[in-house]
């Protein structure tokens, strides 16, 4: 999984800038709205795009280049990340957690457009997308380059992926 050269050279970014962007952006993101130090794990060993028992918030842009940011993680951890971010018990799945996890997607959103724009790219995000089941999968349907950075939390894994394409 690897970022495309020409978008890379166009946002004056490699692959590895961004990957740690990433980082910087989600470390920033949970310890200021979640209070939550996630710990990165890279390199992801093998690519995952099956998940269980998990809930999945997205946040597409568009422009010149577009994409989409998501987090995918367990439902038993969204539900600690929930707790932390409002201060209150969330323990099953519901709107809540719906709202947290879009909420998270939608604030590395921001901060992807943030990086995208800084070179005069038009971006423009759209609203947070949720999805979560006990068993779904997540392709693209289109020729994208994507980074993905998996985080550690109390035990539990979760992704963070950055999909790129360049509009023609």
């Amino acid at each position: 999984m690897s970022l495309n050269q020409e978008i890379a050279a166009r946002a004056n970014l490699t692959e590895d800038q961004l990957a740690k962007y990433i980082i910087g952006s989600t470390h920033e993101v949970f310890s200021t709205m979640v209070m939550m130090e996630p710990v990165d794990d890279l390199p992801l060993k093998e690519p995952i795009n099956r998940f269980k028992c998990s809930i999945t918030g997205m946040v597409g842009f568009g422009g010149i280049y577009s994409g989409v940011i998501s987090i995918h993680c367990p439902v038993s951890l969204a539900l600690k990340i929930t707790s932390s971010m409002l201060g209150l018990e969330c323990d099953e799945v519901n709107d809540d957690l719906n709202d947290a996890i879009g909420e998270i997607a939608n604030m590395l959103g921001g901060n992807v457009k943030q990086v995208l724009s800084k070179g005069g790219l038009d971006v423009k995000l759209s609203i947070p997308t949720v999805i979560s089941g006990e068993d779904y999968t997540v392709n693209s349907l289109s020729d994208i380059d994507c980074v993905v950075i998996p985080f550690t939390i109390e035990s539990e894994k979760f992704l963070v992926g950055l999909t790129l394409k360049k509009e023609d």
